[in-house]
């Protein structure tokens, strides 16, 4: 019991001061506001509610999409490799597709963060195979105070890990033990959490992402031929008339082998129901004689 209660201000502090962090946590937003073109850094807030000084680190996410049309999509992939690669950059996803003899592609492009506007100028010409820039996006946000948050709120949940280390190396009861255990796993699990947030934002803001659309122009009469194919039309014709010439074959095999023998004994019946309708009728008058004449009236 004394060993728990000498215990139990520091354990008081530890938790006040996990429970801030982890609550704080929650609330933590991974993107932060937006930045004017120029690239300048936004001022940080002070505790006090004020600003301070600019910074010269201010962590800026950059990115962007472009749809480029180029004379020849495998040679404008290798130009646009080799010029990013040269800055710093490398490509982090890719799709080609090649729909109707008209090639294209969309490749991911991670950039570093001080070279972003020169890798766009270089996509906008790529040594003269690119044609027309199509369209073109861009889009900055500042996260230097999730960054400078971030960092706080890890060196605060590492005290209260020391904090929990301490306590647990004094404790002597299996169930004082297992309490300590507990909270020292939850501040570990927050500090994990709170670094792979860290390490994303610090990644996204030291390479920018550019998603770049590569297209060949379309010519006039591709345009107007898409979708006429006169082979196709010349099959489509002869499966037609296939199909008129096997439905006529098809009528006259049923009428072979069906209608036909039908008609023939309904001809063969009907014949001989006259046949014997005429016999019958030839009989009846021979076996009544003569008719009565009828007779005479004179007239006074």
């Amino acid at each position: 019991m004394r060993t728990i209660r000498s215990l139990l201000p520091l354990i008081t502090i530890v938790l006040l001061v996990s429970a801030c962090a982890g609550g704080a946590t929650s609330n933590l937003s991974t993107v932060g506001n937006p930045v004017d073109d120029t690239g300048g850094s936004a001022p940080v807030p002070a505790a006090n509610g004020g600003e301070v000084a600019y910074r010269d680190d201010a962590r800026i996410i950059r990115t962007g999409s472009m749809t480029l049309e180029v004379s020849d999509v495998a040679a404008a992939l290798r130009t646009a490799r080799d010029a990013i690669v040269a800055l710093g950059g490398y490509v982090g996803a890719s799709t080609t597709s090649n729909d109707a003899d008209r090639p294209s592609a969309e490749i991911t492009y991670r950039i570093p963060a001080d070279r972003w506007e020169q890798a766009l100028d270089t996509l906008r010409g790529l040594e003269g195979l690119t044609t027309k820039v199509v369209t073109e996006h861009t889009e900055a946000v500042e996260v230097t105070g999730q960054v400078i948050d971030l960092e706080a709120r890890i060196a605060n949940l590492r005290a209260s890990e020391t904090a929990l280390q301490a306590i647990a190396a004094k404790a002597t009861k299996i169930s004082d033990v297992l309490e300590v255990q507990a909270q020292l796993t939850e501040t570990r699990g927050q500090i994990e959490t709170l670094t792979a947030q860290l390490k994303d934002l610090n990644d996204r803001s030291a390479y920018a992402t550019l998603t770049v659309l590569f297209n060949v122009p379309l010519v006039a009469v591709e345009v107007a031929t898409k979708g006429w194919e006169p082979t196709a039309v010349v099959d489509q014709a002869a499966a037609a008339m296939v199909s008129v010439l096997q439905g006529l074959a098809t009528v006259g095999i049923w009428f072979v082998i069906v209608w036909l023998p039908i008609l023939l004994v309904l001809g063969v019946v009907t014949v001989i129901v006259i046949a014997i309708a005429r016999r019958l009728g030839v009989r009846r008058r021979d076996s009544g004689g003569a008719p009565p004449a009828a007779p005479i009236i004179v007239e006074t």
